[in-house]
């Protein structure tokens, strides 16, 4: 008696303009599931158009659909890298960001045409296709988070759940985890969709368990460590590169809104102002001395501003702890961003952009010590701006004994833009993934106080001098994100590039079988249905 085998999935490939139509679309509507307008829900189409994009696509095929996909989410994501430099940086980073997703966006089409050829099982391509593309997409979020010159860890999918009900998942999976999952449920969600000829019942039960897994998850207990009060003060000054200011503004305008928006009938334990703060270092200068003994005396805590040091003949972007006319203890930025903080390869660079590179006069140095320190009792995390993206930096901070997180910040080179908001975002999953109350305090919003399941406290406009006073329940305790996070993301991206090689080795020993992977070339012809559409005699499918 035969053996019984499955049918392939439908061969459904797109015509090349098509393709390139919904890769476009997809990018567009990742670009709305992250702030603003941040409709979550629109990331899983804008993956799943995305994916039905790069089936059946040659070499060049996926690098043109990935190109089109990637450039239209990373300019329309990023826009607000113009806002003061231009079009040229901006168009830079999003070309630069978009290769990065053409790169995953091939290896993923790989999977895509292999894994059929060597798995005739249905169950078999469910279970290894959506593992394969959630890891491959996993490992481009993170190469491109990393390299070059530290990376760029701004749109991975995780970032558009902040607001959802998948936001908790972080807690468990981190950033990078989150991103697998959910690029992993819609890859199977497509691939549902194409088995043939499985039962529409045993369809919806699959998608369905597989939906309903992630959203019964229960958000992870938050452990109380005792109370801390914070005033976080936002000044509203003119902090920007590009705005004009006299020497000074930039720590009045803190001054005021501090004296104006604590009142000193309320206790606190410390005073946060942002990133880029105090425009008068007080280790250096007789003013800024005393404006910070003059706030920390007059509200009996520790003054933590953000301000440039210098260190021989080195800048660094620090933030101090100020009391008793002295620094008691510093941080000093880890993660600088490049062409904004400082210009790497500068004679490289110069050479190609004068003009842009002559901008930056000055380089500023990374920092290399603990991200952890004490402020009147209370070990705190600090993260100065683009430090929020950088997943071992959190790791260190929790690890390294901190109750709450300091994310201080300086938005105003962006002016209105959704720059702030994509930040907050990230501040936002951070919380939730360490399990640890956040105050996100910008120069002009977007400014937040966050607690450790993610819920805003306490919020201060943009783009108004204001500040928060608040009783934030501080965090201890380690979340699995935290121990097992970035095993888990090396775990992911290593089984996506395991079964990119063992498929593509595989697709070359075994005889070849009809699938979706079929050598053909790309064009724009009616070529979307493949050779086994509407066999009748065709095999029936035994495991479904």
């Amino acid at each position: 008696m035969p053996r019984s085998v499955t049918r392939p999935a439908r061969d459904l490939r797109l015509p090349l303009w098509q393709a390139l139509i919904a890769a476009a679309l997809g990018g567009v509507l990742l670009d709305i599931a992250f702030p603003s307008p941040n409709v979550w829900v629109a990331a899983f189409p804008g993956i799943a158009l995305t994916l039905l994009a790069l089936r059946g696509r040659s070499l060049g095929g996926a690098i043109l659909v990935g190109c089109v996909g990637g450039l239209t989410f990373f300019f329309l994501l990023i826009q607000w890298v113009s806002t003061y430099l231009g079009p040229v940086p901006w168009i830079a980073l999003a070309a630069f960001e978009g290769l990065f997703f053409a790169a995953g966006s091939v290896a993923i089409a790989l999977v895509l045409r292999w894994v059929p050829r060597v798995l005739p099982n249905a169950w078999g391509r469910l279970l290894v296709i959506p593992i394969a593309v959630g890891g491959l997409w996993t490992g481009r979020e993170y190469l491109a988070g990393h390299y070059p010159y530290g990376g760029f860890a701004w749109g991975r999918i995780a970032e558009s759940q902040s607001t959802s009900p998948l936001a908790s998942l972080a807690a468990y999976l981190g950033l990078s985890g989150l991103s697998f999952v959910i690029v992993g449920v819609v890859a199977l969600l497509v691939q549902l969709a194409l088995e043939r000829p499985m039962r529409v019942v045993v369809r919806a039960g699959v998608a369905v368990v597989a939906c309903g897994v992630l959203l019964v998850v229960p958000a992870w207990p938050t452990h109380d460590a005792g109370t801390t009060t914070i005033a976080a003060v936002q000044g509203d000054s003119k902090a920007g590169f590009f705005q004009q200011h006299q020497y000074g503004d930039l720590t009045n305008a803190q001054v005021e809104a501090t004296y104006e928006h604590v009142p000193t009938s309320k206790k606190v334990d410390m005073v946060v102002w942002p990133e880029g703060a105090s425009d008068r270092d007080p280790t250096r200068d007789s003013f800024g001395r005393y404006a910070f003994d003059t706030i920390s005396q007059r509200y009996d805590a520790p003054l933590v501003s953000g301000v440039i040091t210098q260190k021989g003949t080195k800048l660094y972007n620090s933030s101090i702890v100020w009391q008793g006319g002295k620094v008691t203890a510093q941080y000093d930025k880890r993660h600088l961003v490049p062409f904004g903080e400082y210009v790497p390869d500068r004679p490289f660079f110069n050479a190609l952009a004068p003009s842009l590179v002559g901008l930056l006069t000055r380089d500023e140095t990374s920092g290399s010590g603990a991200n952890v320190l004490t402020v009147n009792g209370v070990k705190a995390g600090f993260a100065i701006c683009f430090d929020i993206v950088d997943d071992a930096l959190t790791t260190q901070m929790v690890n390294g004994g901190a109750k709450v997180i300091l994310a201080q910040t300086n938005n105003a080179d962006f002016g209105r833009s959704e720059e702030n908001t994509q930040q907050l975002a990230i501040a936002r999953l951070r919380a939730i993934e360490t399990s640890r109350p956040l105050v996100n305090i910008s120069t002009v919003g977007s400014s937040a106080v966050i607690s450790a399941d993610g819920k805003t406290i306490d919020s201060i406009p943009a783009y108004k001098p204001a500040a928060m006073v608040t009783k934030v329940t501080l965090g201890s305790g380690i979340t699995p994100a935290i121990r097992f996070g970035g095993a888990l993301e090396a775990i992911a991206c290593w089984l996506g590039l395991a079964v990119l090689v063992l498929s593509g080795v595989g697709s070359r020993i075994l005889p070849r079988r009809s699938s979706v992977g079929d050598d053909r070339a790309d064009g724009d012809g009616s070529d979307g249905a493949g050779p086994h559409e509407g066999r009748e005699n065709a095999p029936a499918l035994a495991d479904a």
